[in-house]
């Protein structure tokens, strides 16, 4: 008999369900949760369902569960499949149920220049139907906005308590700030000292963020000041360009010159950082309920940060 057959006939939308809960949520306790099942329960379903497929879904090791490659291309399938279900629903009960699925994402602008192209690129491989919105601004503007209600997902950095009451806020990575410069720059030539970078002209954060909190720190830790000549912006492109073209030095995270560094067109100074950096992670409203490709999105983040 046909093995597509079988695979076809035996399996049930509690194997999907399954499936789908792991690859989102990363380990099989969290998606037993999810789905209000024991994990050995969850077990079970989830070995049916690589038997049925004939193959390994799922690498499962310290670090959670890891899809395959067959487990990449089957989840692409699974969504669709449970999506389009979804949207069978709604069109019983909803005169709206043909719109297509919009989601709203605020996010760091360093996040935006770093690693949310990869994000969106992988999540709309699995969610070719949905339109994702992208906010780019200030952390405690995108606070704000999640907890009005005008994002569904924030990518942020942790605020103090009061801050962040109402909120879900689950780590990704610790973002450092570095002092970059163009390839070219008269300073690569010389030893490197943070009093020597700041004798040429310097593009830095505004005052109350918190890249300029960690460079005013770093400088009152080794007694220097500012140059006169200092341009102060928030603009991510604005700053890149005058670092690129110019002999700025630029203080900026991490997460928003990884494409820079990787392809050379700007060179990291061997100027350490101050602190352990500043905490970025996924922010959501306490509580709220999210849709199937809401969830998907949720998982692409974190994959693609882990991955």
């Amino acid at each position: 008999m046909d093995k597509n057959y079988v695979f076809n006939q035996r399996i049930r939308l509690r194997h999907l369900h399954t499936f789908v809960a792991v690859a989102q949520q990363g380990t099989l306790g969290r998606a037993a949760e999810t789905l209000s099942l024991s994990q050995p329960a969850l077990s079970k379903t989830l070995n049916e369902l690589e038997e049925l497929a004939g193959t390994r879904l799922f690498e499962r090791g310290r670090l959670g569960a890891q899809l395959t490659t067959m487990g990449e291309q089957f989840l692409t399938h699974a969504v669709k499949v449970l999506d389009a279900l979804n949207h069978a629903g709604q069109s019983f009960s909803s005169a709206i149920a043909d719109q297509p699925v919009v989601l709203r994402l605020g996010a760091l602008t360093t996040v935006a220049m770093g690693m949310l192209p990869s994000i969106l690129d992988r999540f709309h491989q699995l969610q070719p139907q949905a339109t994702v919105q992208v906010a780019t601004l200030h952390n405690n503007v995108l606070i704000a906005g999640l907890k009005a209600g005008e994002f569904d997902i924030g990518i942020g950095r942790m605020a103090d308590a009061d801050m962040m009451a109402g909120l879900t806020y689950e780590l990704l990575f610790v973002e450092s700030l570095r002092l970059v410069v163009r390839p070219t720059h008269p300073l690569l030539g010389d030893n490197v000292t943070l009093s020597k970078a700041l004798q040429w002209p310097v593009v830095i954060s505004p005052e109350g963020t918190a890249p300029r909190r960690i460079a005013q720190a770093m400088m009152d830790e080794q007694g220097c000041t500012l140059p006169a000549n200092c341009i102060e912006t928030s603009s991510t492109s604005l700053a890149r360009q005058l670092a690129q073209r110019y002999n700025y030095v630029w203080f900026v995270p991490s997460g928003a010159i990884k494409e820079d560094l990787l392809h050379k067109s700007l060179v990291a100074l061997p100027v350490a950082s101050h602190g352990p950096g500043e905490p970025v992670g996924i922010m959501t409203r306490s509580g709220s309920q999210h849709c199937l490709s809401a969830e998907i999105l949720l998982a692409t983040i974190r994959k693609c940060h882990s991955g």
